[in-house]
């Protein structure tokens, strides 16, 4: 039992003894100031008030009833009728012995446990970890941590940016490397940066490259095998980085947390669908956009959530959907939350209204967005 619990059921026997009302609230709050002791008894007042009395008299008729003689040196009324606590030392003493002889060190466990899913650190693999990606990574890793300390059945989800149109320039270039006879491990992804860098230049600049480029995307969309084993050959390279990044921080992430893109590929179809026959997506201009009025701009124009566009490609909005599905209605989690940041606010507001309205998130699964700041100016590798 930790010592604001404890204050607390003293609290309320000294003010149920001194004729308060049983459902009064003893509002015991930890002093934000030394000269406040370590506890306070705030309850007087709001009692005082129900009760059309002096608040300081309330609160000495409390203290006379207040039983804290074997953890308390001193205890006092301070402005309006605050009761001050001061701990004896020798208290604070024993209660940090116990708690370090306890395995969870004295931390209660939650009374009803809850399975969460936490989705973070989610690099993009056609790319080198930044430091960027240590916000994310280090925030929801403490926090699932700490979640499970307190009991919680955690789940880890590193969805990580495995697909999409720069792949398919990605694996063009990674072809003709190969082809010339480059070793793929100790040259050709040696530095990710530098061959996303040179396959991107190569784009801009080379005639036809583009082109093939734009060919491989839809033949790995198709299924392609000979484009589906270059893709794999270049994302288990660019796991491997990131794996490495995760060991030297003492990040709990492992392989069998990814749960990437293009896991949910085989869904988008099935989740357009269903959209298009609640009537939740309509065409516009091509694409299928869900528009919605609870993020209207000040015009009363509804927000744009884009989920497929015009030539039937999909997007992260269609991912994340299909992500809401599997976490909510399939892993049972009572709790999702993400790491990303701020920017991301409007996509993760409009992921939300549109999963609800599509019975993709449950009612009693919530759908968290813990947004953190960005990392302004010149871009920092982890090495």
């Amino acid at each position: 039992m930790n010592i604001r619990t404890i204050l607390v059921e003293k609290a309320i026997a000294a003010m149920t003894a001194a004729g308060l009302p049983e459902d009064t609230n003893p509002a015991v709050t930890q002093s934000t100031r030394p000269q406040f002791g370590d506890y306070q008894i705030n309850g007087a007042m709001g009692a005082a008030k129900k009760m059309k009395s002096n608040p300081r008299e309330l609160a000495k008729k409390i203290i006379d009833n207040l039983d804290v003689s074997d953890i308390a040196e001193k205890t006092e009324i301070a402005g309006p009728g605050f009761i001050n606590i001061h701990l004896k030392p020798e208290f604070l003493a024993k209660s940090v012995e116990a708690a370090n002889r306890d395995a969870k060190l004295a931390v209660n466990e939650h009374a009803n446990p809850q399975t969460v899913v936490v989705d973070y650190s989610s690099p993009n693999l056609a790319k080198e970890m930044h430091v960027g990606h240590l916000r994310s990574t280090i925030i929801g890793d403490a926090i699932v941590r700490a979640l499970e300390f307190r009991g919680d059945k955690v789940i880890r989800q590193n969805h990580m940016g495995d697909w999409g149109t720069q792949f398919g320039m990605l694996i063009a270039h990674l072809e003709d490397q190969i082809s010339q006879g480059v070793d793929l491990e100790s040259v050709a992804l040696a530095d990710l940066e530098t061959f996303y860098r040179d396959a991107k230049k190569r784009f801009d600049d080379e005639e036809g490259f583009a082109d093939k480029a734009r060919d491989y995307v839809v033949k790995l969309q198709g299924g392609d095998a000979h484009c589906e084993k270059l893709w794999k050959l270049f994302i288990a390279t660019s796991v491997k980085h990131s794996e490495e990044v995760y060991k030297r921080l003492n990040v709990t992430l492992t392989q069998a947390d990814i749960m990437a893109e293009s896991a949910y590929n085989s869904e988008l179809n099935d989740i357009i669908s269903l959209l298009k026959d609640k009537n939740i997506a309509v065409e516009s201009q091509g694409a299928q956009v869900v528009f919605l009025d609870q993020l209207a701009n000040k015009d009363g124009e509804p927000s744009a959530f884009i989920v497929q566009k015009s030539g039937g490609g999909f997007l992260y909005a269609t991912t994340d959907l299909a992500a809401c599905d599997y976490r909510s209605n399939k892993l049972g989690a009572e709790r999702i939350l993400i790491f990303v940041d701020a920017r991301q606010s409007l996509h993760f507001n409009q992921v939300e209204l549109t999963a609800r309205k599509a019975g993709l998130l449950r009612d009693e699964t919530s759908y968290e967005f813990c947004p953190f700041g960005t990392m302004m100016g010149a871009k920092l590798r982890v090495k």
